[in-house]
């Protein structure tokens, strides 16, 4: 007897990511970071290091689809725990103590990541890549259209 496989929707993509972050929500909680800041931390991370500060406001609200003042506000927050500095009034840059922090952040992340994914084939990997792409594309059209 073969288990079903249940289908693709919302439910079940709501299910997975929610439990592939539960499991970095643990990593996190252990150095008092959001997730939202971590997000931020690899949206500076991503860009060099320094970056303005519209553009990780917007990484937020974007790919998280959280309103402008709480982006602005996680950005404040980051910058109150030293976490970045502003050597523009435009600008945020990762301090050392952000780097290291990212820098565990993502070690533990991908290190969940390789035990989530692991034994998974690529081509699967690859369509349910795609697939979820698409959605994302045409879940943004939606609310682009609201």
């Amino acid at each position: 007897m073969t288990t079903p496989v249940p289908p693709v929707n919302g439910q079940a993509i709501g299910l997975a990511h929610y439990a592939s972050r539960a499991a970095l929500e643990r990593v996190l909680a252990r150095s008092g970071t959001t997730f939202e800041q971590s997000v931020a931390l690899r949206a500076v991370s991503d860009n060099g290091g320094t970056v303005a500060r519209g553009r990780v406001v917007g990484r937020l609200t974007g790919g998280l689809k959280i309103e402008e003042s709480a982006a602005r506000r996680t950005v404040e927050e980051m910058t109150a725990r030293g976490l970045l500095v502003e050597p523009t009034p435009e600008q945020v840059s990762l301090t050392d103590s952000g780097r290291e922090l990212f820098e565990s952040i993502r070690t533990a992340g991908d290190a969940i990541a390789a035990r989530v994914y692991g034994g998974i084939p690529a081509e699967d990997l690859a369509t349910a890549g795609r697939v979820l792409a698409l959605v994302t594309e045409r879940a943004n059209a939606e609310l682009a259209d609201a």
